[in-house]
């Protein structure tokens, strides 16, 4: 097994020293990005349309947004930060018209590469600095003096200095203080999938919700269902980043300990585990990327407005929005 190289802040910046980077999208992603390449002491300029709250928030920031295709024709170095959804449409609208030989085009999520949503025209650099974290959480923990670990990934090198300019940006949002992996487009692009549909959204989700509802079935008041199977969950969590399950495990009592080890199987089974598996392999073979694109043919997303309707309607959230009102969160 090759050995896994994780870059630290001794990166040198002057790669991007002489870069116009426009940040295309000012949401979650695009604001902190903006924030701390600036900071940084780069050249950024901001696109985002006219109207809304993220346009509302570039001018507050103290930028003057431009629309994409001038924001494109001003900069050499452009980061889309869109929604996965909008990539395809703006690229050949507004990007592809007006971005230049040598240009560097970067992504921090790879889905529309992998899937040959946007295929780069070959006189380009293509780059991928992808944070694995909230913008919100990038740019607080830059603020801070520290940093979200990020991954780097090259799809075309037409300079030869594709790599250093993916590092340089990479340590310009922080990312180099906590450490930079190189991966793929692909890699990237498949694991995230499968780690926001398997465990950290669809996965957890569904498993606080089976266990608080299970409680709840059992004659339980809601309350202390919510406390036990979502409230603390923070806490374990916590305790698993900074200490490892070993960790986690030495700080919890003996019986939540010993109740962890005879039941967590029979939660996580095989099964289960094949289940993940298929999963996966929806992702490498296209199949969910075509059930999502095609989702988004349709102007109202039938599918996704569904289910966010059926989520909105769960006990729990409304227990959850109790509470928390009181709780300060």
């Amino acid at each position: 097994m090759t050995k896994t190289k994780i870059y630290y802040d001794d990166i040198n910046l002057d790669f991007l020293k002489n870069k116009t980077i426009a940040i295309l999208g000012y949401g979650n992603q695009g604001r902190a990005h903006a924030l701390n390449l600036r900071d940084s002491k780069l050249n950024v300029i901001v696109a985002q349309r006219p109207k809304g709250y993220n346009y509302n928030k570039a001018i507050e920031d103290g930028w003057k947004p431009l629309s994409i295709s001038k924001a494109v024709k001003q900069s050499n170095f452009i980061s889309i930060l869109l929604p996965d959804e909008v990539q395809k449409k703006v690229w050949e609208n507004d990007i592809k018209p007006n971005i230049k030989k040598g240009d560097i085009l970067s992504f921090a999520h790879g889905f529309n590469i992998r899937f040959k949503q946007i295929i780069p025209t070959p006189d380009l650099d293509v780059i991928m600095i992808a944070p694995k974290g909230p913008g919100h959480l990038v740019r607080k923990q830059y603020e801070e003096g520290r940093g979200i670990p990020c991954l780097i990934a090259i799809e075309q090198d037409i300079s030869g200095k594709a790599k250093n300019f993916a590092l340089a940006y990479a340590k310009a949002i922080g990312g180099t203080l906590a450490g930079v992996l190189e991966t793929t487009f692909a890699e990237e692009t498949e694991t995230d999938l499968f780690g926001e549909q398997v465990v950290l959204c669809g996965g957890l989700v569904e498993l606080i919700n089976s266990g608080f509802e299970t409680l709840i079935q059992a004659g339980y008041q809601p309350e202390i269902a919510y406390f036990e199977c979502l409230y603390e969950i923070k806490f374990i969590i916590d305790l698993i980043l900074k200490n490892g399950f070993s960790g986690m495990n030495r700080s919890i009592s003996n019986t939540a300990e010993y109740g962890e080890y005879i039941n967590g199987k029979k939660i996580i089974t095989e099964n289960t585990k094949k289940r993940m598996k298929k999963i996966l392999n929806n992702i490498q073979s296209n199949k969910f990327a075509n059930n999502w694109l095609k989702e988004n043919k349709s102007s109202s997303m039938v599918f996704l407005e569904k289910e966010r309707s059926r989520i909105n309607k769960r006990l729990i959230e409304k227990i959850g929005a109790k509470l928390r009102s009181k709780m300060n969160i």
